[in-house]
């Protein structure tokens, strides 16, 4: 049976990742959505016969208002356009006999708004922080899948000194992050230790990526962690300031294992997965197309992401596009890149991930 989640309890689980400011701090605003019928999506006549002669089903699909969105907008805007109303989810999933797979969206703009409706069955797919699908593995007692990779590592170093030039240049510095007790510590220190520079690096935890942000303001020799699509807004309203060194490319460079530095992972009820394998596909297909038109064509896609929530300014979402490491990652090749990233917050915290490593039915698995 599916344990409850308190809207406490999903703020407490979300905030003591570290999570809430990175991944849905960059809009405001309530819960948003929007449904239509598929058939505006685009695909082949083939497909849409296929899922109309297998599968008729509204497939709820919910999100963040920050970069594991991003990678969503062209399909949202295809198959039922980028949600602005704020109406609700349907209650269920159902659809008229013959309609075939049709997606209904919802955009939050925090996490706790998000969670318990994943636990209460009222969301069928939904685009979370990747520890959070682990988090609610646990929580639910294995009722939910991970079915892609949807967002790579987003942090970046930010300074306006000319020495930082690489990673192992934080030697001797001292860095300005926020998220202590989450996964950006437990990143940083793993990569810390694994280029040898642990004991050389004063980190100075702030609350907010925002107090960050100012202190580079005021001091573009300071040494700061952001966030994108923060840190493409900072590095606009400061000509000074450079992001020499991703840490997605940190990662690729001291694990061994065939990971990733993964942030974000798109879910699934298992469920809902077991009795409409055909519109997980679909999902898929169509999510694979979306990120790769967004990160083909940034310009087109930055007014949807702009409508979505995630940004204020298009010019920011232009720039911020291909730097935030939108992907879709499936199979055996996500399930390599999601494993290490669990094990690296597995071993510094094991509640980051729900207190236990999730089982070998948590990797969905294609037909």
């Amino acid at each position: 049976m599916q344990k409850n989640m308190t809207r406490r309890e999903a703020l407490a689980t979300l905030a003591g990742l570290g999570l809430t400011g990175i991944l849905a701090g960059c809009g405001t605003g309530a819960s948003d959505s929007s449904a239509s019928d598929s058939s505006k999506s685009g695909g082949s006549k083939a497909s849409k016969a296929k899922a109309k002669a297998t599968d008729d089903v509204v497939v709820r699909v919910a999100s963040l208002k920050g970069p594991t969105t991003i990678g969503l907008v062209k399909m949202m805007d295809t198959t039922s356009g980028i949600p602005t109303d704020g109406a609700a989810l349907p209650e269920d999933n159902s659809a008229k006999k013959g309609s075939g797979i049709t997606y209904a969206y919802a955009v939050s703009a925090s996490p706790d708004e998000l969670l318990p409706q994943i636990i209460q069955g009222k969301v069928d797919i939904a685009c979370v922080p990747s520890n959070v699908g682990s988090v609610l593995y646990n929580k639910t007692e294995g009722k939910i899948r991970v079915i892609d990779v949807n967002t790579l590592g987003v942090l970046s170093v930010v300074t306006g000194d000319s020495s930082v030039a690489k990673f192992e240049d934080l030697a001797g510095k001292t860095v300005y992050v926020s998220g202590k007790g989450s996964s950006p510590e437990y990143v940083l220190d793993f990569l810390l230790g694994k280029a040898g520079i642990a004991d050389k690096v004063t980190v100075e935890w702030k609350s907010e990526h925002a107090e960050v942000a100012a202190i580079l303001a005021s001091d573009p020799a300071a040494v700061g962690i952001l966030p994108q699509p923060f840190t493409t807004a900072t590095l606009v309203q400061n000509g000074s300031l450079k992001a020499p060194v991703d840490l997605t490319d940190v990662w690729k460079e001291y694990a061994t294992d065939g990971s990733e530095f993964v942030m974000g992972a798109t879910i699934v009820r298992a469920a809902f997965a077991d009795e409409h394998p055909e519109a997980v596909e679909d999902f898929l297909r169509r999510h694979a197309k979306s990120v790769k038109q967004v990160n083909a064509d940034p310009k087109a896609a930055a007014p949807l992401v702009v409508k979505a929530g995630i940004v204020p300014k298009e010019p920011i979402a232009q720039k911020a596009i291909p730097q935030c490491n939108v992907v879709c990652i499936t199979g055996k090749k996500m399930r390599r890149a999601l494993e290490g990233y669990l094990q690296v917050l597995y071993d510094a915290n094991k509640a980051s991930v729900g207190g236990a490593l999730p089982a070998d039915d948590f990797y969905y698995q294609q037909a």
